[in-house]
């Protein structure tokens, strides 16, 4: 429910969006933000061509913000002439009852041309004042950009050469954009960047080095005048190494550690009503329990590391088995579950045949066979995911009770 304070930011001519940190869904935009926004998810806004941000995930901010820290990003919203960058501020707005929400007011957009750099003869190194003494020796890469001169590099210190990997020669004859992964699209975005305030969280870019490969970047460039030339100064935070364990801690929150497959979580995660209208489930579709048969004897006979080979070769089976857009979860011990978006009984039940047959077909070098048993039930109108769970366990326990290796539908 939107609280009706909300309504006063229509008065507003500057865009602004209101968005829940935790499971990132628009709770309001005012009409000068619908109209740059039309019917681009949240995702889309932050991750668009033009886009730059400091965190992927927003509840990353929430610290920052309620120490009034700056926070801004750049997003992608669509203008007269197609997309262009938007600068947003971030800041908390809270409601009586209700968990703090993130307000993003952006920029007014500039229709025309942007504004003209100050730009004389050109930058030229001067070895002896103290800005280059502190520029060259400091331990952080840092470059300085000129956005009038197509974002080209005019200096880079001894930091950044190291970096990067190239010679000073080198890396003064190229731009920004051939470093950054956006490539030519980064120019707007250094645009909007350039018209920050001081103080701003770094943005989080990817940077091509001199032998190919990437790295993952943290951003802080502002302006600087350096004799009466507009520049960018940019420093450069290698956070590679984070991003890697950021992707392994995520990659185990949604996943099964033994399987891959996603875990029971993640099931109740798409499955919740505010996100599932963001999966293909609101026409037909079907659940599959699928329970190894005799499990308990396979440990006891064979140990619990051939126990844990036959859930790993199952799994391989299920993926196998299924389609494109089918969601695979290990619910827990033997017990997997498969979501079938758009799909009829009679189709699911075509599907849990084909499994219970690869199963039994299924002969690995150094695992015993055995055989699975699966319920199989399609959502009904108006029917919860808890109920619609209660009823495939039914038939599960029903194909269970009537000797195993089979599939029945409740």
């Amino acid at each position: 429910m939107k609280p009706e304070e909300l309504s006063a930011y229509h008065y507003l001519t500057t865009p602004v969006w209101v968005i829940d940190p935790c499971d990132e869904r628009l709770v309001f935009a005012n009409y000068a933000a619908q109209a740059l926004t039309g019917e681009r998810s949240v995702s889309a806004l932050r991750f668009g061509a033009l886009s730059a941000c400091a965190q992927t995930r927003l509840s990353l901010y929430l610290t920052d913000l309620k120490h009034q820290h700056e926070v801004v990003e750049i997003w992608t919203v669509i203008g007269p002439t197609g997309e262009l960058p938007l600068r947003c501020r971030l800041s908390l707005v809270a409601f009586p009852d209700l968990p703090p929400f993130i307000l993003f007011e952006g920029a007014n957009i500039q229709h025309g041309a942007s504004e003209a750099a100050t730009h004389g003869a050109g930058y030229k190194s001067r070895r002896h004042n103290f800005y280059h003494r502190f520029f060259t020796t400091t331990t952080a890469p840092m470059l300085l950009i000129d956005p009038a001169r197509d974002g080209l590099i005019v200096d880079a210190n001894i930091a950044a050469l190291r970096f990067y990997g190239y010679r000073r020669e080198e890396m003064c004859q190229k731009h920004t954009w051939e470093i950054n992964t956006l490539g030519r699209q980064v120019l707007p975005v250094m645009a909007e960047i350039a018209r920050l305030p001081g103080g701003h969280k770094p943005l989080y870019f990817v940077h091509r080095m001199a032998d190919g490969s990437t790295r993952h970047v943290l951003t802080y460039a502002g302006p600087i005048m350096i004799s009466g030339d507009k520049l960018m100064l940019c420093i450069i935070h290698d956070i590679t190494e984070q991003k890697r364990l950021e992707q392994e801690l995520e990659y185990a929150a949604l996943r099964d550690s033994l399987t891959g497959l996603l875990n029971r979580r993640q099931f109740y995660a798409l499955t919740e009503s505010q996100t599932s209208k963001h999966l293909p489930l609101k026409s037909d579709y079907c659940l599959l329990l699928v329970d190894t048969d005799n499990f308990k004897a396979i440990n006891d006979n064979y140990g619990h590391l051939q126990g844990d080979e036959v859930l790993v070769q199952l799994a391989r089976v299920l993926e196998a088995s299924s389609r494109s857009g089918d969601f695979i979860f290990r619910w827990g011990g033997e017990e997997f579950v498969l979501l079938l978006p758009r799909t009829t009984l009679d189709t699911a039940l075509e599907i849990a045949e084909t499994i219970r047959d690869s199963v039994t077909k299924m002969r690995e070098h150094g695992l015993p066979p055995f055989t699975v048993s699966i319920g199989v039930a399609r959502h009904q109108a108006e029917e919860t995911i808890d109920e619609l769970f209660r009823r495939v366990d039914k038939a599960l326990y029903q194909a269970k009770n009537d000797g195993r290796n089979r599939v029945l539908a409740a």
